[in-house]
């Protein structure tokens, strides 16, 4: 496949243009449906012009309909996308991003979706499509999946779908609430994932971060203890990473701790702590949930994190050697080959 790949391009490389272009644009009708012409030539960076001709070739084929709503895929459109998504991850480089990355970070399994999810929301919904899509391949009868909060796997939570029948597993919160935006909290995440995957779940009503004594007196907590141990004994942890400063900012970090940070050059958060370059702790919050060592305990752990900006926090966390998957996209693959 590769050898036609190469040749096609040295002998007829408009035709690859060409594929390439439409792909997307079917890629992109996918994930916005309905779309309109305007909206869909400003994702696509293309033209209105061209935008009129692709769609007039792509609904003569039968691979989209329009109408007054907008654009969407035909199910021979939907088809023609998933057949040809392993050819053009092939075309544009991305399975080599893939192979190198893994190499690089020395883990078991990196996938890289095209886009910088920096500049664009569909792409951290590509984000959580595939992590989804590895999830289900991965998933044994009965297993525990605990879940982190994040904008990230927000995205994964809405691209859940059912699991296969008898799967009977349990979704918990790897920790309590930032005080965040509802939607972003981990158990929001937890329970819309386990309501479209079909399985149960488990919450956590604490706070995050606490005092060392609230932390102390909560945890002994009946109930906290019964959902706590779930948590520790995930056999999947799903998780995001976040930016060091950012995460300090939206946890409403003092003074003293967010000078600690700071001096310490973190660059990189994960599960309540913080990471300089090279993967040193130099901050840790006190949180009720995963703690570092739980994550070691996990059969899999599965990072999702994408975008330019955070290519630094990805390499601090991994240079720790905590988790053995990483869905990334192409623009943070690319900085952190660099």
């Amino acid at each position: 496949m590769k050898d036609l790949i190469a040749l096609q391009q040295k002998l007829v490389p408009d035709v690859l243009d060409m594929m390439e272009r439409r792909y997307m644009m079917l890629k992109s009708i996918e994930i916005l449906q309905p779309i309109g012409r305007r909206s869909l030539a400003e994702q696509t960076k293309n033209p209105e012009r061209l935008i009129r001709t692709e769609l007039d070739f792509l609904h003569k084929q039968g691979f989209i309909d329009i109408s007054a709503k907008g654009v969407r895929l035909t199910a021979e459109g939907l088809r023609i996308v998933n057949q040809l998504s392993l050819f053009m991850r092939q075309v544009s480089g991305l399975d080599m991003l893939e192979h190198q990355l893994k190499e690089q970070l020395q883990i078991e399994h990196v996938i890289v979706v095209s886009g910088d999810s920096d500049e664009a929301e569909e792409v951290k919904t590509e984000l959580g499509k595939a992590a989804v899509t590895y999830l289900k391949q991965v998933l044994k009868q009965q297993s525990t999946i605990a879940v982190t909060g994040g904008s990230t796997m927000a995205a994964v939570a809405d691209a859940m779908t059912p699991l296969n029948q008898n799967m009977e597993c349990l979704f918990v919160p790897a920790r309590g609430g930032l005080g965040e935006q509802v939607e972003n909290q981990a158990n929001t995440i937890c329970v819309e994932m386990a309501k479209k995957a079909k399985g149960s779940y488990r919450l956590l009503y604490v706070p995050d971060p606490l005092s060392e004594e609230s932390y102390h007196s909560i945890i002994e907590e009946p109930s906290v203890r019964e959902v706590l141990h779930y948590i520790r004994h995930a056999d999947i942890v799903i998780h995001g990473i976040g930016d060091a400063l950012t995460m300090a900012e939206r946890r409403k970090t003092p003074a003293d701790e967010m000078k600690k940070i700071k001096n310490g050059n973190a660059v990189g958060e994960a599960f309540g702590y913080y990471f300089d370059k090279n993967g040193n702790m130099v901050h840790k919050v006190r949180t009720v949930g995963l703690q570092m060592e739980d994550v070691k305990q996990a059969e899999r752990v599965i990072a999702v994190a994408g975008g330019k900006s955070k290519a630094d926090a990805i390499q601090s966390y991994f240079n720790q050697g905590y988790s053995n998957v990483l869905i990334t996209d192409e623009a943070a693959a690319m900085e952190l080959l660099r």
